[in-house]
């Protein structure tokens, strides 16, 4: 049964079939990851349920692809609807699977499973991201340490690591994925830094005499609310405005002006603790927000591609991450569908440049034919 000639003479076609079907079922834990981490829950505990009705959802009804489409998209106990992102990640892994199997399981079973793994991680990372607008330490230290063990175990994974024959030395693996895991946190914790000494303060006109209202979670304008979580990264961060009016619950203001930051509101002279601030609504003309380039889980999230794939991808992965943003982000903005203010995840396109990397994107590196050698193959 273990004679390896036997598995040898099982067509590639059948693994690459397993490796879809497998990738799927992986996918629908990852959908568990997704709705769970963001709300700090357990991944292992409680079995699968509807978040609905609260229903334990049986084997038979936890087949993945099958069962959403069998139900139509809904709970089979309260007839609650099932975004069809369950569907869309099931579907989206179980080709990863394959693809990965497709690509580098004829040069190694192990090569393909590493590659599989860190692309699981940058589906989770990702649709947290664009629902959250965060992701998860367990995702990006996880990776990171996913990364260096991998590194040691699977040196292929460093396809551009330089120098003939460097992959085969004793812990040149590890060396690549640490250089990786540095060069990546540092190049985007630069970034962040460089954005936000240059862009950090984002300037917005109103029209004459606009009430602004401060919320508990957010700043509220006249077309959007804007969630705090998302102003404040940095206790430094600051909403800067000139009110012609200024009301607190007990107090009003006229033509003074307003800074607020996550530890102190200040009206004019008079200074407060936000958090015991029951009201506060201003008029104004013009509102400055704090901005960011970037999130800090950036930071680490690049550390955890670092790690996996070397430092020449970190590049390749910013480039092309940036140039898929920039469309993506701003042509919503120019069909006026999105407001200029609105944040834009970025994690999603740093996880595509990366998986444009995994499979050829690193040919694409104007140095690759000069001395640079693809790990995969002596």
């Amino acid at each position: 049964m273990f004679d390896p000639e036997i598995w040898r003479k099982v067509p590639f076609q059948f693994w690459t079939l397993t490796a879809f079907v497998f990738g799927s079922v992986v996918g629908s834990f990852l959908n568990v990851c997704i709705h769970r981490l963001p709300l700090g829950q357990s991944i292992v505990h409680p079995p699968s349920h509807c978040p609905h009705c609260r229903y334990s959802i049986p084997w038979y009804l936890n087949i993945p692809l099958v069962t959403w489409v069998w139900l139509g998209g809904r709970c089979a106990h309260c007839q609650a609807p099932i975004s069809p992102r369950y569907f869309l990640v099931e579907l989206l892994t179980g080709v990863m699977g394959a693809l990965c199997w497709i690509n580098f399981g004829h040069i190694s079973p192990f090569l393909a499973a590493a590659y599989f793994i860190f692309i699981a991680g940058l589906i989770v990372g990702s649709f947290i991201d664009i629902e959250h607008l965060i992701i998860p330490d367990q995702i990006t230290f996880g990776g990171m340490a996913a990364g260096l063990l991998l590194s040691l175990l699977v040196p292929q994974m460093h396809v551009a690591f330089p120098g003939p024959g460097r992959l085969s030395k004793p812990g040149a693996g590890i060396a690549a994925s640490i250089a990786g895991l540095a060069i990546g946190a540092g190049v985007i914790y630069a970034a962040l830094r460089a954005g936000k000494y240059f862009l950090g303060r984002q300037k917005v006109e109103l029209p004459p005499s606009t009430r602004i209202i401060f919320t508990e979670s957010g700043v509220q304008l006249p077309d959007e609310e804007i969630p705090f979580e998302t102003l404040f990264y940095r206790k430094t961060d600051a909403i800067e405005l000139q009110a012609r009016q200024v009301e607190l619950i007990d107090r009003c203001y006229a033509n003074v002006p307003v800074r607020l930051t996550p530890g102190c509101l200040k009206v004019g002279e008079d200074s407060f603790e936000p958090e015991k601030v029951l009201c506060l609504e201003v008029v104004a003309d013009r509102i400055v927000l704090p901005r960011e380039a970037m999130g800090p889980a950036d930071v680490t999230f690049m550390g955890a591609i670092g790690a996996f794939l070397g430092w020449p991808a970190i590049f390749f992965s910013l480039a092309a991450g940036c140039f898929i943003g920039s469309i993506a982000g701003l042509t919503p903005i120019l069909l006026k569908k999105k407001h200029l203010s609105a944040p834009i995840p970025f994690g999603p396109y740093l996880a595509l440049g990366a998986l444009i990397w995994v499979f050829g994107g690193y040919h694409w590196m104007p140095f690759y034919g000069a001395g640079w050698n693809g790990g995969r193959q002596p």
